[in-house]
Parts: structure tokens; sequence; C-alpha cells
């Protein structure tokens, strides 16, 4: 949370239209042929813009890899309400991030960004808060 808070004031997300909620709980039912399950967990921090999910951000320790967060931070994002727009998740460490988008329709679609890395040569940090930046211009719009 320490990077992650200054990048999200940086890229604009605690300014209206925007709204920040930490620790945000949910619960998705997942129905199967022998049992109904029900996954609940917290989002470590949800960015909204009136009904709209716009960001749904899972850090880790920086000791732990991101792989275990990235189908724990899907299972979130099945949880949002809307369909009609792409939905973007962040998983971080602190050192690494891992942009996600998912796109529901007839068929759910996600897609990962590269690793960005701030222990590499060019310091990644920069492109992090650009995406985030374009991520927040783009749905403020909408």
């Amino acid at each position: 949370m320490v990077v992650v808070s200054p990048l999200l004031d940086l890229a604009g997300f605690y300014q209206p239209p925007f709204k920040v909620k930490a620790e945000y709980e949910v619960s998705l039912p997942i129905e199967d042929k022998d049992e109904d399950t029900i996954i609940k967990g917290r989002i470590d921090i949800l960015v909204t813009s009136k009904p709209i999910w716009i960001a749904v951000i899972e850090s880790k320790r920086s000791a732990v890899s991101l792989q275990p967060a990235i189908p724990q931070a899907l299972v979130y994002m099945l949880k949002i309400p809307q369909t009609e727009q792409p939905t973007f998740g962040l998983i971080t460490n602190g050192a690494s991030f891992i942009f996600i988008k998912l796109v529901k329709g007839e068929t759910l679609r996600y897609a990962l960004s590269k690793a960005f890395d701030i222990w590499n040569p060019g310091n990644y940090l920069y492109d992090v808060l650009g995406i985030l930046k374009r991520i927040a211009a783009v749905t403020a719009k909408s």
C-alpha cells in the first residue's frame, strides 16, 4: 500500500468522480452440479465511479510472487456488477506490477500485461503511473 496509494493519488483516483474503498468484502457464489460454493474475500483497494467498478487492486507482501494473486483478482473481478465496460485490475507486491483487463460478454475474456518491475533499468514505476493515468482518463469519460 505504501507504493500504491501515492500512485493512485498522482493518477487522480482520489478526486471526483472516483471513490476509493479499502478492504471491500466480496462473495461470489459458484454453482456446481454436486454442490454450491461461496468464495469470500476482501479486495485490498477498490476504485469506483458511480456504479462502475474501475479497478480492483490486490497487493501482496514484497516477498510473495504475484502469480497466485492473478486468479484471486479475476474471481473478485467476476463479481463486478456491470458488463458493458471493461474492468481493470492491478496486482502488486510493491516492486512488481501486473495489470489485468476483464471484458464480460457472451464469453469472458481477460488479458494480462507484462510484469513491470521497478528494479529493472529504466524504473517501470513511471510506466505504471502512465497506465493508471490512462485508465483514469478513459473511465472518467464513461
